[in-house]
């Protein structure tokens, strides 16, 4: 089952991941509910092999291969629902060929032994996947924004910035998403106070460091935005910086954890 569940999620993120491309690149213009029901149905496919990689018999996989399966999973999810409402199917360029890649990689790779979690850790663990999960999104918006803005100037409207909101949309999606990120990340942060008995233990240290850290970027951005008006360049480079420390903190502790340690 978990196979077949993959390899139907591989195979049609790869075919709508696919044909969002020549959408984009001006080769075909089907109707967008196309892509969006293929997805859909990849998204349904992969369900079922998240499900199967994360819970087994000894307790939930939390690895770093099924973690990754599950973020993708979320971000795909969170796209297809947004999409709905914005005309941000260019996200799925992205999105999709990273969840095929990730849902493959939790097969392949084999389904390491569960553990027994307690319900306040378990809430940590969600929150902090949904946080990094929303993170995700924001920063694939981000290169969007910034490609969008450099199409802008150039002069070039054709391709991909005619299928894309306007640069104001844009913008206003991308710190929407923010918001919703530093709310579940605080959110994550102070259930890890409550819930862990040393957040600053040597096990975590490098993951509590550079999530506050990742914390206090993305709040300095909105502080910028509300405060002196920052706009597209200057939060596509402090949204990509803050991405990079929190994925370092949320995956380069654990894999090293899980691989050296």
């Amino acid at each position: 089952m978990l196979a077949l569940s993959t390899l139907v999620a591989v195979i049609l993120y790869s075919v709508a991941g696919f044909l969002q491309w020549q959408v984009m690149q001006g080769e075909s213009k089907p109707p967008r509910s196309r892509n969006q029901l293929i997805g859909l149905l990849a998204f349904i496919a992969h369900s079922i092999s998240v499900y199967l990689v994360l819970h087994q018999d000894s307790g939930i996989n939390l690895e770093v291969v099924s973690v990754g399966s599950l973020i993708s999973w979320l971000v795909a999810g969170l796209v297809l629902i947004s999409s709905l409402r914005q005309n941000i199917d260019n996200l799925f360029i992205g999105v999709f060929p990273m969840a095929a890649v990730t849902a493959l990689l939790a097969w392949v790779t084999g389904s390491e032994a569960g553990k027994m979690y307690e319900g306040g850790l378990i809430a940590h663990i969600l929150l902090s996947i949904l946080a990094y999960s929303i993170f995700t999104i924001a920063v694939l918006q981000a290169i969007l924004l910034s490609r969008q803005e450099a199409a802008l100037k150039q002069h070039h409207t054709r391709g991909l910035i005619s299928s894309l909101p306007p640069l104001q949309t844009m913008e206003r999606l991308l710190f929407e998403m923010i918001w919703t990120g530093l709310i579940l990340l605080s959110a994550s942060l102070i259930s890890g106070f409550i819930f862990l008995e040393d957040l600053f233990s040597q096990h975590l240290v490098h993951k509590t460091v550079l999530s506050i850290l990742a914390w206090l970027f993305y709040a300095a951005l909105l502080f910028g935005r509300m405060s002196f008006g920052w706009r597209s360049h200057t939060a596509v480079r402090w949204t990509i910086a803050g991405f990079i420390i929190l994925a370092l903190g949320f995956f380069g502790s654990k894999a090293v954890l899980q691989w050296f340690v």
